[in-house]
């Protein structure tokens, strides 16, 4: 069972400015869920430029870049924290991002109906306060596919949601009912891992309640 809002924690000082280096909605909404309350700016970073065979090594480069690219144009008086995300799915070693168009994302979804794939998502952190930390970490999930039919497929990409996400698929959306089950963390698959932004900011000597909003 999930929750649809986060409870209220205690009010504190919040000291910090949480900024999320994605246009993605899933992340925000999933951020904000857990108490946090980060203002979303958009990294502009041209993903195609990016020649990287491996999904691990891709997703946590694109992450660094998002990142980084809104740190630079960040002014800041206050410490400031900057997390920049980046989905890729593993299929058999091969790096599959958003489709980004309809036939893409229904020879997509033929190659992986009844199969397994892991979700991957590099997590890029900045934390800048009387000094300028980074960190970067990979999370990965085992996604289990139903065994789609081909009217199930061509109206699944005649919604569009698929063309648009990594991996061609959601969770939380209306691909929800053709994942049979997942291995790790599902926040992952959404986009953003809490479990492990928890552990990167505790190593940075940023605790997770202190960002409550």
């Amino acid at each position: 069972m999930t929750s649809s809002a986060a409870p209220s924690p205690a009010s504190a000082p919040r000291p910090w400015r949480l900024v999320l280096a994605s246009q993605s909605p899933a992340r925000l909404t999933t951020l904000r869920r857990a108490g946090l309350d980060p203002e979303a700016i958009v990294s502009e970073v041209d993903e195609s430029i990016i020649v990287e065979p491996d999904p691990v090594q891709l997703s946590a480069r694109l992450a660094e870049l998002k990142a980084e690219a809104v740190f630079e144009r960040l002014t800041w008086d206050r410490p400031v924290i900057v997390v920049g995300c980046d989905s890729i799915l593993s299929l058999a070693g091969q790096a599959c991002g958003k489709p980004g168009s309809r036939a893409a994302a229904a020879g997509l979804w033929r190659r992986t109906r009844g199969r397994s794939a892991v979700l991957v998502t590099g997590h890029h952190l900045i934390v800048a306060g009387a000094q300028i930390d980074r960190a970067t970490r990979v999370a990965q999930t085992v996604v289990h596919f139903a065994d789609l039919s081909d009217a199930e497929i061509d109206a699944y990409v005649a919604t569009g949601e698929p063309e648009r996400v990594a991996g061609g698929f959601t969770i939380d959306g209306l691909g929800g009912p053709f994942v049979t089950g997942l291995e790790g963390d599902p926040h992952n698959v959404v986009g953003l891992s809490l479990p492990l932004l928890r552990l990167m900011l505790a190593d940075l000597g940023v605790t997770w309640t202190a960002l409550w909003s």
